[in-house]
This record gives C-alpha cells, structure tokens and sequence, in this order.
C-alpha cells in the first residue's frame, strides 16, 4: 500500500475554537495542534497572496517529523492571469519561501475557478512549466521578478521529487484529451466532492490520486456519514493499492495500468460547520492512519495524551 496522508484544508477557522481546539490553546499554537492531530494539512494562505521565507520556516518548525503539506498554488496564476503571461508570477511563487518546508513540501495544488474552460494550448503550456522536482524549480525560481528582491529563499538542502495536481470546475474539462494530456505531464487531477456543484471525475493520471471533499451534499458545509466514509475508505484502499474503484467515474476509455501502490492525500475542505476535523478523524480511524505525536503540551504545561477532536458537534438534521 502506499501511504495514505487524511487532513483538512487550512487550520484557522475562529468557529474551530473550543470545539476542535480546546478554549485553553493560544491562537498561535493552532498549527501546532492541528499538525499533531493529522498528518497532512493543505496550505491555504499561499493562495490568496505570496507568503515568506519566514512564514515557511516558522511552519517547518511547528510540525512534527514526517508530516507533509499540501502547497496550494496562488490564485493570480489560476484566477487572475488565467495562465497567461505566467512565467514570472511562476518563478516569484517557487522563490516565496517554499523551499523552506524541505522534506515537508507535499503536492502543490492548482486550483481553477468554475467561469475557466478547458484551453488545451494554456494547459499545455502550464503543465511543461511546471518543476518536478526542486533542482528544476530551483532554476524556476531564479527568474523571479525583481519585485522580490529581498523576500526570496532560493537555496535547497537537497534535490528532491516535486508533485502536482489540477482542480477543475468547468464541464469542458471533462474530455479525455485533458486527461491524456495530464498523464504525459505526470500531473494528478483533484477528485473534488462538491454536492454536485462541479464535475466529478476519478480519473487516475500520475503516480498519487489527490482528494479533496467539499461536502457531499451541501458544499462546504455538510458532514460525511458513516456510510459515505466508509465508500471512501474503500476507494482510497483501491487507489492506495494501486488498484482503482471498479465504478470509478471516468471519461477516458484507456485502462489503468495496476501499479504496485499509490500514496493518497485527502483533505477535508467542509469547515463552515466545523465538520472537516472531525469527519477527517472518522476516515483516519476507518483506515488506521496512525496520528503523529501520543502527547501535546499546552501552554500552561498540562499534557494531552492524545490528540483527538473531543467536541463533535450535533449533526443538524442526521
């Protein structure tokens, strides 16, 4: 089996606080907390604006030992420039500081917005810029724009495989030319759960499958039950074996190769209602994903043996 990483999509919700994060954890220690209580998390912050070497190191340092983060790739390349006239904004983004997460730098994701149809010749283009691994994104850097003088971090400890995958929320990407084209570029495409909001493949294009569920029937909101988790744990045993779902919901006619294992990231993004760590918690239980740390030490010097969501909220309407 490949190694299966469950987590959530961001850490600081104020709604979280005395209910997933106990009323006694300081609003600054919430990364702490969160990372010992998954071992994946999706940056978010990275998407909205360029973050710091500084923000990446103090990240680093807050995390435990073989914890990764899901790097979430600025909205001005995906929203904004619509991947035009790109290069730039590309390289400023590798030389923010991200190289400052070292061997926590899980797959990046690129997400595009729901009025973005498919432009092959974009994509394209897109897809052959991006680095696979940081000796290559490290060269990408290095072209940043002047803008960044004195806020980049462009030296790597050491050479290491980079990922990507690709969001989609418009029905023309639903075609197997993009999947053919993501699987020449080794790039993952996202099965998102959105209530149906925007289309939903399983389409299995690199050597990892990257989930992120949004709320099975209402978007960002509503919880997962026990039966929905269950199907999901299922599918992630098939992807994580290498395998793939047997109704997996797919638009290319080629068969999926069986491969030896797939590692698998899932993130929660249903926070409205605080439900992404709590519905997390469920799937690590149901597939023995094991948590980081046994302990965490509050600021007034208390122990908690466990790191657990303790204050499930009541499920309105279940």
């Amino acid at each position: 089996m490949g190694t299966i990483r469950i987590g959530i999509s961001g850490w600081r919700y104020v709604p979280w606080r005395g209910v997933f994060y106990p009323k006694a954890l300081a609003q600054r220690r919430e990364l702490e907390f969160a990372s010992r209580a998954f071992n994946s998390i999706e940056l978010n912050g990275s998407f909205y604006s360029l973050q710091t070497p500084s923000s990446y190191a103090t990240w680093y340092d807050e995390s435990p030992k073989d914890f990764v983060f899901g790097i979430k790739g600025p909205r001005y390349i995906t929203h904004i420039r619509r991947l035009k006239e790109i290069d730039g904004p590309l390289a400023n983004f590798f030389a923010s500081g991200v190289f400052n997460l070292h061997e926590k730098i899980g797959p990046i994701l690129w997400q595009f917005p729901p009025f973005f149809r498919y432009d092959e010749e974009r994509f394209e283009h897109f897809c052959s810029l991006l680095p696979h691994d940081s000796e290559q994104a490290a060269m990408l850097a290095r072209r940043r724009e002047g803008r960044m003088k004195g806020r980049a971090r462009l030296a790597i400890d050491q050479n290491r495989p980079l990922r990507h995958a690709i969001e989609i929320r418009h029905e023309s990407f639903a075609t197997p030319s993009f999947v053919a084209m993501l699987r020449r570029h080794g790039v993952a495409l996202v099965v998102a759960d959105t209530a149906g909001k925007w289309p939903y493949l399983e389409e299995v294009t690199a050597d990892f499958v990257y989930l992120r569920l949004h709320g099975d029937e209402s978007l960002y909101a509503s919880g997962y039950t026990d039966a929905a988790l269950d199907r999901w744990a299922k599918r992630i045993r098939a992807w994580s074996g290498g395998k793939e779902p047997a109704d997996a919901h797919k638009v290319s006619r080629t068969k999926l190769k069986t491969a030896r294992s797939r590692d698998v990231y899932c993130y929660f993004d249903n926070d409205v209602k605080v439900r992404a760590p709590f519905d997390a918690d469920r799937l690590m239980q149901k597939l023995g994903v094991v948590r980081q740390d046994k302990e965490f030490v509050f600021p007034d010097r208390t122990v908690l043996k466990q790191v657990r969501p303790s204050k499930e909220p009541v499920r309105a309407g279940r």
